[in-house]
């Protein structure tokens, strides 16, 4: 058992296996030198701002690909209005399609 509190991570997307497959890599306790993690999920954006204006929150993850509202605009808006706002990190990326040269992205027709 650590001597530390939990580390209360902030976890959003609209997709809940996206939530689920981040919670999966990270688990319970990423590093013995970290505290344990205590996720908080969240599939809406405002659900989101009312768990960080109710404080507590020490690392929040976005989902980049979410809808409507994608983690590069919610972490922008953290940035902006939020004082001393947690460390903000943004999934980006998306499955290489069949056929796709590595690093390129396909172009939408």
């Amino acid at each position: 058992m650590s001597e530390h509190k939990p580390l209360r991570v902030l976890v959003y997307s609209d997709d809940l296996s996206v939530r689920a497959a981040v919670l999966s890599a990270l688990g319970a306790r990423p590093h013995p030198d970290l505290p344990a993690f205590e996720y908080v999920e969240c599939a809406t954006e405002p659900v989101v701002f009312q768990h960080l204006d109710a404080g507590g929150i020490d690392v929040v993850i976005l989902d980049g690909e979410a809808v409507p509202a994608g983690g590069l605009g919610i972490a922008r808006q953290i940035k902006d209005e939020i004082f001393q706002a947690p460390p903000v990190l943004v999934l980006t990326g998306r499955r290489r399609m069949r056929g796709s040269p590595r690093g390129r992205v396909p172009k939408r027709r």
